[in-house]
């Protein structure tokens, strides 16, 4: 039964990484149908920079965790206004390979900036442990889960409660239309990869913090879950994105742990796979009927 809470407190952590790296994902596709491949490697960006400001300039945590974000947020509007833009109304085909090109481009740019090798993550916070009802929590994973409920609980109020949350949403639904209404889609479409790259960042950085190391290739596998968090949870829908990443945290770690921890990675394709034949929009998705 301990073990069982250890490695349940331990899946709710990881699904909290996941969930935030999953509502970048979602976000972006949710405003312009494009699956941005290079999310995880924005999640890296943030790690790194978040790791720059500690080690290079001795900022404190807290600062050097908000940097970051704000540094992969301008990343990602770089990103979308060079990269992606130009190609908005090109062939989806064409979206991906930018996608593609953006992801190689930045592992690249973090060798060359950062270097090859594993960097050690500075131990800034006292890890201790805690028994709350039963379930063995250690204070690293209690921030995780504090920082995502609070980065989200600003996410779901920017987004319903405000005039640009309202542009959002439009566009979602309609670009053209919300054109025609006025609504400055181009600017809609940088905040959201903004805000997108900034949660992911957070991730990074967390997961840094979590693991005490940052690798420039860091950021493949946790973006290809978080993905696949996405899609579990329905693909455009931030809630569902939530879901999704706590299903994919718990099920991977008592999957490793019940299991085998050589499955770990696989398990993700088998949850997905599985909920996909049962409900292929994902948990909370909507099926979107297009006129021919």
């Amino acid at each position: 039964m301990n073990m069982f809470m250890e490695q349940l407190s331990n899946g709710i952590a990881l699904g909290s990484i996941y969930a935030l790296t999953a509502i970048g994902f979602t976000m972006v596709y949710g405003i312009i149908r494009l699956i941005n491949f290079a999310h995880g490697d924005i999640y890296m960006i943030g790690a790194f920079l978040t790791l720059t400001c500690l080690t290079l300039f001795n900022i404190p945590i807290i600062p050097a965790f908000l940097i970051g974000m704000i540094g992969a947020s301008l990343f990602g509007i770089v990103i979308a206004k060079f990269a992606y833009s130009p190609v908005f109304k090109a062939p989806r085909i064409n979206l991906f390979l930018s996608a593609v090109g953006v992801a190689i481009f930045l592992e690249n740019f973090a060798m060359l900036v950062w270097g090859p090798e594993t960097q050690s993550f500075p131990n800034v916070i006292s890890n201790k442990v805690y028994n709350i009802l039963g379930l063995r929590i250690t204070t690293l994973q209690l921030i995780i889960l504090g920082t995502t409920i609070v980065l989200v609980a600003i996410l779901t109020y920017l987004v319903q409660y405000t005039k640009f949350g309202r542009a959002m949403r439009c566009t979602s639904q309609d670009m053209d239309t919300a054109k025609l209404m006025g609504i400055n889609t181009n600017r809609v479409v940088f905040f959201t990869f903004a805000i997108g790259s900034s949660l992911g960042a957070a991730a990074g950085a967390l997961v840094g913090m979590y693991y005490k190391a940052v690798f420039p290739m860091m950021g493949f596998v946790p973006g290809l879950k978080a993905f696949i968090a996405a899609v579990i949870g329905g693909i455009g829908s931030i809630p569902g994105a939530m879901i999704g990443g706590i299903i994919m945290g718990v099920s991977e770690s008592l999957g490793a742990a019940y299991i085998s921890s050589g499955y770990r990675d696989a398990i993700a394709f088998v949850i997905l796979i599985i909920i996909l034949l049962v409900k292929p929009d994902g948990l909370l998705g909507k099926s979107i009927k297009e006129k021919i």
